[in-house]
C-alpha cells in the first residue's frame, strides 16, 4: 500500500502558475504509475494527467494539454503537476493517485490509492 500527500494548491489569478506535489510512501514508488484528477464543486472527478513508472509515458486531458506538465522524481518518491496559464475553469480539488503497475491510465478505477486532495482556485 502507498500513502499519498498532495501539496502546492492555493489561490492564483488567471494566467498564473502553480506546481502541485504528491509525496508517496509505502510500496516502491517507481513500480506505480501515477495520475492526477480533479473535481470541481458539484461535478464528477475527472482525469487530468498520468505518467508511467519510469516517467517516459505521459498522457493529458484535452482541457489541459499544452498548459499542464506531469513529471516524477523517483529518487524523491514525488510526482508533480506543473500548471501554467491557469484559467478559472481549472478551479477544483486536485487529487493524486497511484496504481499497481507501471503502465499509465486515464481510468479512475485503475488507481487503488488516493491522496486527500489539494484545493486550486483560479480567480478571473
Amino acid at each position: 500500500q502507498v500513502q499519498l500527500v498532495e501539496s502546492g494548491g492555493g489561490l492564483v489569478q488567471a494566467g498564473g502558475s502553480l506546481r502541485l506535489s504528491c509525496a508517496a510512501s509505502g510500496r516502491t514508488f517507481s513500480s506505480s504509475a501515477m495520475g492526477w484528477f480533479r473535481q470541481a464543486p458539484g461535478m464528477q472527478r475527472n482525469f487530468v494527467a498520468t505518467i508511467g513508472g519510469s516517467g517516459g509515458n505521459t498522457q493529458y486531458a484535452d482541457a489541459v494539454k499544452g498548459r499542464f506538465t506531469i513529471s516524477r522524481d523517483n529518487a524523491k518518491n514525488t510526482a508533480y503537476l506543473q500548471m501554467n496559464s491557469l484559467k478559472p475553469e481549472d478551479t477544483a480539488v486536485y487529487y493524486c493517485a497511484a496504481r499497481r503497475g507501471t503502465a499509465p491510465t486515464r481510468i479512475e478505477q485503475g488507481y487503488d490509492q488516493w491522496g486527500q486532495g489539494t484545493q486550486v482556485t483560479v480567480s478571473s
